[in-house]
């Protein structure tokens, strides 16, 4: 209870021993914290997203108590820490951690600062995405210079979606190919991203010779979250050669992120799952996968990434005769992350202000765009509601 733990804070700050302890409990989570990143390295995965989740309050004290008396050590290691594993299920609240030192950590050069650079990207999910921009530039500035603690597990190479918030997704396989061109390694992860990076770029040929080779390598991954965007990654490869493939792999990549715990992958194979079954016009389907999408991205702060299943939605009751709805839908949905994701977009702009003439286009389209992200989203799920309904 708050109260219990006021008054033992009280009792602790009376002793005399509060900053002493404050000392002590801070440097406890920052190794802790540390040694639950080689735990997420197995299958032992999901006890490492509870053991966030649990103890996310005693993160956050540890870390402000640190940041405040510009003990950076033990700081930046649990904002890397708790922001590492926070991306994988979708806590968005380290990220502010970690930009928050950068000044810092950028004066003297600290050893974590490329990884800090790493954290700090993320801020796109949140509509930052010309900072985002230039925190994913200047961390591969600093691996590229070997100066700095390296980024495990390939993470930046999952930062690519910076370039696609300003437009730009040939950035983010120029940013994969980067990676793989420093050696060292069969570089799986880093492969998986350049595959649906290629894929948004149109890439689908050399896209999907790498899926084919990543396909073989599931089994054999003990790392959960390695597993889902292995599968994530072919199920993009193979969707325009063998959908019915394609739908069986992304099924079973979703899954895997129910049953482990990995909601970052469970949003984005989930938003990927609809978006195939409304191409096979299979609705029912379409509909429930886009419900868990849109309901996901939004209770995680992740607004931009929302705009993606919208723009699948608008799509889908564009089709189904939902015009109103589906402009309202498409126009918020329309932004530069969008544009470069879901080559329907513009298609389907173009068949709304065909049938409904430019004067209701026009009236709907601005009256989506003024809408808030919760407002929207309760929206697009009462349409959803309606036209499940419907069928």
């Amino acid at each position: 209870l708050e109260t219990i733990r006021q008054f033992a804070e009280d009792q602790l700050t009376y002793s005399g021993a509060a900053d002493e302890t404050r000392a002590i409990h801070a440097r406890f989570f920052a190794i802790r914290s540390s040694d639950m990143l080689d735990v997420w390295d197995g299958p032992r995965q999901r006890e490492t997203y509870d053991w966030l989740t649990a103890e996310l309050p005693n993160l956050r004290a540890a870390f402000r108590w640190a940041a405040d008396r510009g003990e950076l050590d033990t700081s930046a290691a649990i904002a890397f820490s708790a922001g590492y594993l926070g991306f994988w299920i979708e806590q968005v609240e380290p990220i502010g951690w970690a930009e928050e030192l950068l000044p810092l950590a950028i004066a003297v050069l600290h050893p974590r600062l490329a990884q800090l650079y790493a954290i700090s990207a993320y801020c796109f999910v949140a509509g930052r995405a010309e900072a985002s921009v230039l925190f994913c530039d200047a961390a591969e500035t600093a691996v590229d210079s070997g100066r700095f603690e390296p980024i495990p597990h390939e993470f930046e190479a999952w930062l690519g979606g910076a370039y696609l918030a300003v437009g730009k997704p040939a950035g983010w396989v120029a940013r994969c190919r980067n990676i793989i061109g420093r050696g060292g390694g069969d570089h799986i992860r880093t492969r998986s991203a350049l595959v649906l990076a290629l894929t948004i770029c149109g890439e689908h040929d050399e896209a999907l010779a790498i899926s084919e080779r990543l396909i073989a390598s599931v089994d054999t991954a003990d790392n959960p979250q390695l597993a889902c965007i292995l599968l994530l990654a072919s199920g993009m490869g193979y969707r325009n050669t063998n959908p019915d493939a394609a739908y069986g792999i992304l099924q079973r990549g979703l899954e895997l992120a129910r049953s482990s715990g990995n909601s970052w992958a469970e949003s984005h194979l989930s938003a990927t799952l609809a978006r195939l079954a409304a191409r096979l016009e299979d609705w029912v389907a379409a509909f429930d996968l886009l419900a868990l999408a849109i309901r996901k991205f939004h209770d995680s702060g992740s607004f931009s990434l929302m705009s993606s299943p919208l723009a699948i939605l608008a799509r889908a009751l564009d089709r189904l005769g939902h015009y109103e709805p589906a402009a309202k839908i498409n126009a918020f949905a329309s932004n530069p992350w969008t544009i470069s994701a879901n080559a329907e977009l513009e298609a389907t702009k173009s068949h709304l202000r065909e049938v409904l003439g430019d004067i209701d286009y026009v009236a709907f389209s601005r009256f989506g765009e003024g809408m808030t992200n919760a407002g929207m989203a309760t929206y697009a799920l009462e349409q959803l509601d309606l036209a499940r309904a419907e069928l």
